[in-house]
């Protein structure tokens, strides 16, 4: 049974210009102990989906349709204090920038240890050794020195490792890692992926990881849901995905990633841009930046298919050998 199921969600954005509709009928499972990764473009969704999860959506957002069940419990239909008994306790979130999610004004260890405070009826002092416990899980050097550290005088790298520690604080059962190694140079973020990995290992995590990039999940997830305009348009196991992707997007992106020997050459790109989500879309919504593109496309969403075990897609070649 899945510990975390999304199904039919729908979220849109009240502006000046019209409703616009960031989620049009997500659907994902999440099961205990697994690394989901959801990955598509700027624009697809993925953060709307980790913010929804986490009841964290900006004044202006609604969400219209569809129902988020953890452990069988419809947390969209939660009063805000039954969610803030969730929220950080059994769920908790890493967020895109530590620098802006960290508290500039408290210490790191003043920080984690309000969250145990909050979580957990401990003694003080128990509470203190379990906030070095936590800055030395994460590779923070010298977790005493830490601990009366701010913010600002950490690198990115050690405020992201700061920030899981702190999402880790109340021991959670799910944690929603948004797209957590963009802002960080190449080295740092193999060491940040590195930190989940084991970290998701060790303490039997569920992770959904948000990133845009497919060689990201590749390395970190066992299961890959694709996002393109607010929909999947492809899901299932990242092994099965990555050897034979059954979606014209999803195939566009794993062309996109960099290959071995291919300096100085340029990168395959998707031509044209997601779409804004002011307008409904009546037919597929990656219709116009397909290449396989026919006039059922335009008229007719396609529906998420099985093609086999664990792998799922969308698109209306599977009904069509001629172009399959």
């Amino acid at each position: 049974m899945a510990l975390l199921t999304v199904e039919n969600l729908h979220v849109q954005f009240k502006t000046p210009f019209g409703a616009v509709r960031a989620l049009r009928g997500i659907d994902f499972e999440l099961d205990k102990g697994d690394i989901l990764g959801l990955v598509g473009e700027t624009g697809c969704g993925k953060s709307v989906t980790g913010r929804s999860i986490m009841r964290l959506l900006d004044e202006n957002a609604e969400v219209t349709e569809g129902r988020i069940l953890f452990n069988n419990t419809d947390l969209l239909r939660l009063s805000e204090k039954e969610m803030h008994a969730i929220r950080g306790d059994r769920i908790a979130m890493i967020f895109q920038d530590p620098a802006t999610a960290l508290n500039p004004l408290f210490t790191i260890g003043g920080q984690i240890y309000d969250v145990l405070r909050a979580h957990n009826p401990a003694p003080a002092e128990q509470r203190r050794k379990a906030t070095l416990e936590l800055l030395a899980s994460v590779g923070l050097p010298d977790p005493a020195q830490m601990m009366a550290v701010y913010p600002h005088q950490l690198s990115g790298g050690q405020q992201q490792r700061a920030m899981i520690a702190l999402s880790l604080a109340a021991e959670p059962e799910v944690i929603i890692a948004d797209e957590p190694t963009t802002a960080l140079d190449v080295t740092i973020q193999a060491q940040i992926l590195d930190l989940l990995r084991t970290l998701q290992r060790e303490r039997a995590i569920s992770v959904i990881f948000i990133t845009h990039d497919l060689g990201i999940v590749a390395e970190t997830c066992q299961k890959v849901a694709v996002l393109y305009a607010g929909r999947v348009v492809e899901q299932g196991a990242v092994d099965a995905i990555l050897a034979d992707p059954q979606h014209p997007y999803s195939r566009g992106l794993l062309a996109a990633l960099p290959r071995p020997g291919s300096r100085g050459t340029d990168l395959k790109v998707i031509p044209g841009n997601v779409p804004a989500g002011l307008e409904r879309i009546a037919g597929c919504a990656f219709a116009p930046r397909c290449e396989f593109v026919m006039d059922r496309c335009h008229r007719l969403q396609p529906p998420l298919v099985s093609l086999a075990a664990e792998h799922q897609a969308a698109c209306f070649l599977h009904e069509d050998p001629v172009h399959g």
